[in-house]
């Protein structure tokens, strides 16, 4: 399948299952009269294999390489999850690009850590920051964040939609550029 059908059925997928026009209170705090939720289209099996062609894609074209993808839990979970499954099949181990989860405050017990996925990442490695939808751009903001503070290096930020309300603005100002599969303006047609 082309990229291309594989973008067209994944904006059907989200229309479908994840879009709602309707006014909610985003996690930012502002109200808006529609809403996207993505996991709804990242759990079932086609979106995930959706998302994992489309954004691997977006992935093999930073250079150099990127060793890990990752961001906030929960809505980057399964995005960076479907990216790591994708690549391996894709070309195995030599081409694998690993996921990791940004925790939102440290693991209570054990070791303490706010990145799980880690050990797999040494400092200094390449990441790209995954993220479901950019409203604001918090949430790729903490997870940029803690990447830099555990010696990761992100390098672009990965999300599926960009509601286009200042989001990339705040992200791109932290030296991280954003790329979207998607916008606002894919919804409201």
């Amino acid at each position: 399948m082309s990229l291309e059908r594989d973008r067209a059925r994944l904006l059907e997928l989200l229309r479908s299952l994840s879009f709602e026009r309707r006014k909610v209170i985003l996690a930012s705090g502002k109200e808006s009269d529609f809403y996207i939720d993505c996991k709804r289209t990242a759990l079932t099996a086609e979106g995930h294999v959706l998302i994992g062609r489309l954004l691997l894609e977006r992935v093999r074209g930073l250079t150099p390489p990127v060793r890990g993808v990752g961001g906030l839990t929960l809505g980057a979970d399964p995005i960076a999850s479907a990216v790591a499954l994708t690549s391996f099949l894709d070309g195995g181990a030599g081409a694998a690009v690993d996921a990791f989860i940004v925790r939102k405050e440290p693991k209570g017990h054990g070791t303490g850590q706010w990145i799980e996925g880690r050990k797999t990442l040494p400092d200094g490695s390449r990441v790209a920051v995954i993220e479901d939808v950019v409203t604001t751009g918090g949430s790729a903001l903490k997870a940029i964040e803690r990447c830099r503070a555990e010696h990761l290096v992100p390098v672009a930020c990965l999300a599926l939609v960009d509601r286009q309300e200042g989001g990339r603005e705040a992200i791109e100002a932290q030296g991280v550029p954003l790329q979207a599969l998607f916008t606002r303006a894919d919804f409201m047609s």
